[in-house]
């Protein structure tokens, strides 16, 4: 069989430019080589496009940069393809199927996605709606309640508001929530820019903090619970893994937690939950998941009240880590799904989705 020419898009403009390469380099180092013809297209901080054709652990240690080809990737229906350009020469490397390890805003956030439906080309993971209401926690909150799922309470503040009416926003927090309770900016992943506030002091950092990242901030109120995490993969049928539960080094699975202390974080697959639990859970996930009109992948988050054993949904990353040690790719394997079978899978499930496309009507 002829080999499938796959383009695997790393870094990017966000906070989880570092994360990206990992989960990138790990999905390359297992691809299979009689199956896929591998590109590694990197995006650097300043947004800079680039083929690099070296080795992988240059991508981990951010060094990947000085031996990569500025590129460019056109929208065009014409060009399903990267083209290089150095010295004043032009080449092009033909794709026929994009898997962008993104994390955050400018690359899990359906920005870059709307490139890749303009090429009209294949590419691993949700649509364009699907990834930006999931960056979104926002609107991602708003219409998950609207369809009777689970989520903790939650109050929005624009950050021009933060300037203005400061004092209001904080009293207006402290008689909704009280202390401790979270801030987050509405569009991030990976933790980053979240707080955990426990007085006034805090609590006003917190919301500067999360303003820095984005315009829209978002605060919720403090649950004691556990963290559990759940995979799902699939289009129009999805199915859910084993769920899995993080046991945070730190007082939440912040980024410190997640990627910076030596794995003193626990990550326990399976969960120890009942039969009963881990069913709604996968229920739940799958609701979710179809609900914000996923495809490919997402893994839902979950807070389970330690009090009450009520399930919230925290959020859906739409591109999770993805190194061989990543929640979403272990869950499956605890599953019976290897990490090189989800890759396989997940490739498939683009092809198919955008095969069916083809079939509709644009005008």
């Amino acid at each position: 069989m002829k080999k499938l020419k796959v383009g695997v898009v790393f870094g990017g403009q966000s906070g989880e430019h570092e994360v990206s390469r990992v989960s990138a380099a790990s999905v390359m180092r297992v691809m299979d080589k009689s199956k896929y013809d591998i590109l590694p297209i990197g995006i650097s901080k300043e947004g800079k496009w680039y083929i690099f054709e070296g080795d992988l652990s240059k991508i981990e240690d951010g060094s990947w940069q000085q031996e990569a080809i500025p590129a460019l990737l056109p929208p065009n229906t014409d060009y399903k393809c990267i083209i290089t350009l150095e010295n004043g020469m032009q080449t092009k490397y033909n794709l026929d199927v994009i898997f962008p390890v993104l994390h955050g805003p400018r690359g899990e956030d359906g920005t870059i996605q709307g490139i890749f439906e303009l090429m009209n080309i294949p590419y691993v993971g949700c649509g364009v709606s699907s990834s930006a209401i999931c960056m979104d926690k926002v609107f991602a909150k708003m219409i998950l309640r609207q369809e009777g799922l689970p989520v903790v309470d939650y109050k929005v503040y624009h950050k021009k508001a933060l300037s203005l009416a400061l004092p209001d926003i904080i009293a207006e927090i402290e008689s909704s929530f009280g202390y401790p309770c979270f801030v987050k900016p509405a569009n991030m992943g990976s933790s980053v820019g979240i707080s955990k506030a426990h007085d006034r002091s805090k609590l006003e950092t917190a919301l500067h903090t999360a303003a820095d990242y984005d315009v829209k901030v978002l605060v919720e109120a403090f649950i004691d619970a556990r963290e559990i995490e759940c995979s799902v993969l699939g289009n129009e049928n999805p199915k859910a893994s084993i769920p899995g539960e993080i046991i945070p080094s730190n007082e939440f699975y912040d980024y410190t937690a997640k990627y910076c202390d030596g794995g003193k974080s626990k990550l326990l697959i399976p969960a120890p939950l009942t039969a009963e639990t881990v069913k709604k859970i996968q229920e739940l996930a799958i609701k979710a998941f179809k609900t914000l009109d996923c495809s490919g992948m997402a893994r839902v988050d979950f807070l389970l009240s330690k009090v009450s054993g009520t399930l919230y949904i925290n959020e859906l990353n739409t591109i999770p880590g993805f190194t061989s040690i990543s929640m979403y790719p272990k869950m499956w394997e605890a599953s019976g799904l290897t990490y090189i079978q989800l890759i396989d899978e997940l490739i498939e499930l683009a092809i198919k989705r955008h095969q069916q496309k083809q079939q509709l009507k644009l005008y």
